[in-house]
């Protein structure tokens, strides 16, 4: 049978009428929130501080603030907003405000380890001073050496250096000579500045090789003799010569050691009386040791262009960068204990890096001036606040920032996340931090970090959990008032009238989707605020009333409802079938609730039954299409359950039966519609015609109670819609489940269509209210003649009687009958099952 039938059971049967249903009056659905008659305008209110109403977020946040004790960082939860990071910044600075001011953090060069530069703790404000004492230090030396080396008194020592050299020198070249003599040799210096050995015959030098040529045998072989005796002699007095010039330079040396030692000794008595710090003077004595040991790399050094120009260039006398300090954490402004927003947490922002540089050779290297905090370190000492949602994105910083938060120490490293181009050598000394982390998540990433990696329960104790919504009394009113206050102070906009501020937290009600409480989203307030005062000083209005919030609200929607729009002209076009009048039987209106960004609303949707002998049980069309969601298929498992509950005591349930949700091509999710398609389901069994002016929503148990749903205000709003457009009948309503009645907060015209008995809503409790209201005829007990129980009872033991029968015969024929019996008149033979 078509579901476009209007067919009704048999005459004969003889139907129960249901009782009146009850429907809600214009009084039960009028939601208003009423002020103080003392309250005029925000103008009177003082403003608020943030995560006013968030009592259980602000206990949370305040233990693990208080407690300095590893492991109690704070995962915060549930703030929404693109201001929530500033938020929580702001609220943690007033607790910070209270705090020590932490010290500064230098790195100096490690002159026992150039590898391993070391890591100094200085108080706040010194590792500037330091670095500028510093500088002028190796300035003054710069300027001040080659003036003191040039004084008459060092140049006096020098000379006398020289001159008592310059005679052992002369001593020992005479000794050289007198022994060439004795050997038979002259002394005499060649173009090269060697030395050339000159036999002597009878007191007169060779003068060519022929003349050496024509002397004896005996004679060549002595000279030869005597020339190798005095080679090895010229060794010796070679070595000599030597020693007397090292003895030479070693003593300038001293000298210069000596007059630079008594210029560096009080620049650097200065430094250490300005910053008193142990290791500062450990290192100033390491400082001193290598600068006497280097005075040379003060002198003027050539500038030498990079070999490859494109890489930055590594400055002049790079030498001097031995004593240069490299303040990574600087506190000289800081009042109170830090409190840091990373809005980009990346590897590098969060954890610093080493730099690379190009030297003069064209080599990328690096040192410990380039070495950069990053906002871990920074916050040293205070409060680190950003989104993990956004670090856990990013590669290795998860995994860092566990290992940092366990061992209470971060160690700077170049991060190379291609290592095939890693250069830094650099392995600077671990800084001990002590940091409160705070970080912002939805609360389904915590539950699931916090079960998968247990880790993390260590280093975050203490979950902050923002709720979405506070109850509607007249405390949190006074925070919406306060919010309002704030942000009119703040951001110079006009105040809020006492009307405005009713109709700002009835938007905060119908945003919680409950008339007992109000939504907690300070960001969603906040944004309403503004757009109403927009409104407001567009129409050169000092303060901002409730036409203003209205007309805001319906801008919203004019600015989000297009395809809202397009869906109910298909609808009252015809191209989507929904019948909003008239009797159908296995057919019922259901209701859905589409979302397209921040806009949500409600549509109708034709929700239709088919019944069959045989038993495949309840068919879900979305199912086996691959078009619906688990808790979708979860109601019609649920459905399934009701009627063997109720209809399967007595007999097997032997039926096939479809459900379908007609023209849905996108999926279907969620249990709202499960009371939906049980009652077309009932209505094809019985084949009672349902109201198709009534739209339906509500899940349902296996006991038959209807059960709260979301979007009921939605819904209603949909399906009123379609019926203005098409035009009220003064029949036409939304049955809701009774437990939805406290979520209503429903829109003025269609309060107005309900007090003029154009448009009706019906609060439901079970399948039997609902099935009665639908039908017209009371639900009754299974064995009640002329009930709904009753007809749905009766036609599936029929299905099961004539499904037994004819798996029986085999082919729809009884076996057992004779001749005689098909020869029998036809008003004695069995009614058709068909019917």
């Amino acid at each position: 049978m078509s579901t476009e039938t209007t067919a009704a059971p048999p005459s004969h049967t003889t139907f129960v009428p249901a009782s009146p249903a009850l429907e809600l009056t214009p009084d039960q659905l009028r939601f208003r929130v009423s002020l103080p008659p003392d309250f005029h305008t925000t103008a009177d209110i003082t403003p608020g501080t943030d995560f006013i109403g968030q009592e259980r977020a602000r206990a949370a946040l305040e233990l693990g603030l208080g407690i300095t004790s590893s492991g109690f960082n704070i995962f915060v939860s549930g703030l929404t907003g693109s201001e929530k990071l500033e938020a929580l910044r702001n609220w943690v600075a007033r607790h910070a405000q209270e705090g020590q001011t932490p010290g500064d953090w230098i790195y100096v060069q490690n002159f026992g380890h150039p590898d391993a530069p070391r890591a100094i703790p200085l108080a706040a404000g010194h590792g500037c001073r330091l670095k500028h004492l510093m500088s002028e230090l190796v300035k003054t030396l710069r300027e001040e050496l080659p003036k003191a080396f040039r004084q008459e008194a060092f140049d006096k020592e020098k000379t006398q250096l020289k001159e008592k050299y310059a005679a052992q020198a002369r001593a020992l070249n005479e000794a050289l000579e007198t022994r060439a003599r004795e050997k038979g040799f002259v002394l005499q210096a060649n173009s090269a500045g060697g030395i050339i050995l000159i036999p002597v015959i009878q007191d007169k030098p060779l003068e060519s090789p022929e003349e050496f040529a024509r002397l004896t045998p005996e004679e060549q072989r002595a000279i030869e003799k005597n020339q190798r005796e005095f080679a090895e002699e010229m060794v010796a007095f070679s070595s000599k010569q030597q020693e007397i010039m090292r003895a030479m330079v070693e003593d300038v040396r001293q000298i210069e050691r000596r007059f630079g030692d008594a210029l560096l000794t009080p620049l650097l008595a200065r430094i250490r009386h300005e910053i008193t710090s142990t290791e500062v003077n450990e290192y100033l004595d390491e400082v001193k040791t290598h600068i006497i040991e280097h005075l040379d790399d003060f002198k003027e050094q050539e500038r030498q262009p990079p070999a490859m120009p494109f890489l930055p260039f590594m400055p002049p006398q790079e030498e001097l960068l031995d004593y240069e300090v490299n303040v990574v954490v600087d506190n000289a402004a800081t009042k109170g204990a830090p409190v840091l927003v990373e809005s980009s947490p990346t590897y590098l922002n969060l954890f610093g890096t080493i730099e690379r540089v190009v030297d003069r050779a064209g080599r990328l290297v690096t040192n410990f001036t380039r070495i950069k905090a990053g906002s871990l370190l920074r916050a040293q000492g205070g409060y680190l606040v950003f989104n993990l949602e956004d670090a856990l994105t990013e590669p290795a910083v998860w995994k860092m920032l566990k290992r940092t938060l366990k061992s209470g120490r971060i160690e700077m490293e170049t991060y190379e996340p291609f290592a095939m181009f890693s250069t830094s050598g650099l392995k600077p000394e671990p800084i001990q931090v002590q940091v409160k982390v705070l970080v912002t998540g939805s609360p389904s990433l915590y539950h699931l970090i916090y079960s998968v990696d247990e880790e993390f329960r260590d280093i975050f104790k203490v979950h902050a959990d923002f709720r979405r919504t506070m109850e509607l009394d007249s405390q949190h009113v006074m925070v919406y008032s306060q919010w309002i206050a704030k942000i009119c102070h703040a951001e110079g906009l006009p105040h809020f009238d006492r009307s405005a501020l009713e109709r700002i937290v009835e938007f905060g009600a119908r945003k919680a989707g409950d008339r007992q409480k109000v939504s907690a989203s300070h960001a969603d307030i906040a944004d309403l605020a503004r757009e109403a005062a927009y409104w407001a000083r567009k129409d050169n209005d000092t303060l901002v009333s409730a036409r203003h919030v209205q007309k805001t609200i319906a801008q919203r929607v004019f600015r989000s409802n297009r395809i809202e729009e397009e869906i109910h002209d298909l609808i009252t076009q015809g191209t989507i079938l929904v019948d909003i009048d008239g009797h159908k039987v296995g057919q019922v209106n259901g209701l859905s609730v589409l979302q397209l960004g921040e806009h949500s609303f409600g549509q109708p949707s034709r929700v239709t039954a088919s019944v069959a002998m045989g038993q495949a049980g309840i068919v879900n069309i979305e199912r086996e299409s691959r078009l619906s969601g688990p808790i979708h298929d979860k109601g019609l498992l649920i459905l399934s359950g009701y009627l063997r509950n109720r209809y399967g005591q007595d007999k097997p349930l032997t039926v096939s039966a479809s459900l379908c949700f007609e023209q849905s091509y996108s999926g279907v999710e969620g249990d709202s519609a499960s009371s939906t398609e049980l009652y077309a389901l009932l209505s094809r069994l019985t084949e009672l015609p349902i109201r198709q002016d009534l739209a339906v929503t509500g899940s349902v148990n296996q006991w038959g109670e209807v059960q709260a749903i979301g979007g009921a205000n939605e819904k209603i709003e949909g399906f009123f819609d379609i019926c203005r457009v098409r035009g009220l009948t003064g029949q036409q309503g939304v049955m809701i489940p009774a437990a939805n009645v406290r979520n209503l907060i429903l829109r003025p015209d269609v309060i107005e269509a309900v007090e003029r008995g154009q448009f009706h809503i019906y609060p439901i409790r079970t399948i039997d209210d609902g099935i009665a209201l639908l039908t017209g005829v009371r639900a009754g007990s299974s064995e009640e003649e002329g009930t709904v129980n009753g007809l749905v009872n009766k036609r599936l033991r029929e299905l099961a009687t004539n499904l037994k029968a004819f798996g029986a015969s085999g082919n729809g024929a009884d076996p057992k009958k004779t001749e005689k019996d098909d020869e029998q008149p036809e008003k004695d033979k069995p009614e058709d099952p068909a019917r």
